[in-house]
């Protein structure tokens, strides 16, 4: 993985961030275009961004305690959708913040939604959907993931 120092940091970063709660699934991180994360045209890869999301994603993990219940059970996150639009580029160097929101989740999915921004303006936006599944089992109802969470944090 090309973006492990990041998510290393992100993962560290989380014991020093306020728990996030069931009920309000958001995350704001603030980072630099780098060096490794520009195309041939010098701003930000299409692709880069969707790998940004996820650093988004395990923030939610580590601080909501998803992380360690998904740990604990074997289960994997999984995208099975995300779009993206591209509205301004990023260009080497430059600072942005991105932002992710579960917006709501249901039998299977839990949805969000991306936001890149600099400084006030919008530069991309998206969605996702995601599950959290059980090699041997399948999907795990979002509604079991989070009550594992609740069962973890009681112990």
């Amino acid at each position: 993985m090309n973006l492990i120092f990041r998510m290393l940091y992100i993962i560290i970063r989380s014991f020093f961030c306020e728990r996030i709660e069931a009920d309000n699934f958001i995350s704001e991180l603030s980072l630099r275009v780098l060096p490794n994360d520009i195309d041939i045209n010098l701003h930000m890869n299409n692709g880069r961004y969707l790998t940004i999301c996820d650093l988004n994603r395990v923030d939610v993990f580590a601080r909501s305690g998803l992380l360690k219940a998904m740990f604990k059970r074997n289960w994997i996150p999984v995208i099975a959708e995300h779009t993206m639009n591209y509205k301004k580029p990023l260009n080497i160097f430059e600072r942005y913040e991105v932002k992710l929101q579960v917006t709501h989740w249901d039998e299977k999915y839990f949805y969000m939604k991306h936001t890149f921004h600099k400084g006030e303006r919008i530069v991309a936006e998206g969605t996702s959907k995601g599950c959290v599944y059980a090699r041997g089992v399948g999907v795990v109802k979002p509604v079991d993931a989070l009550a594992a969470v609740e069962q973890d944090r009681t112990k």
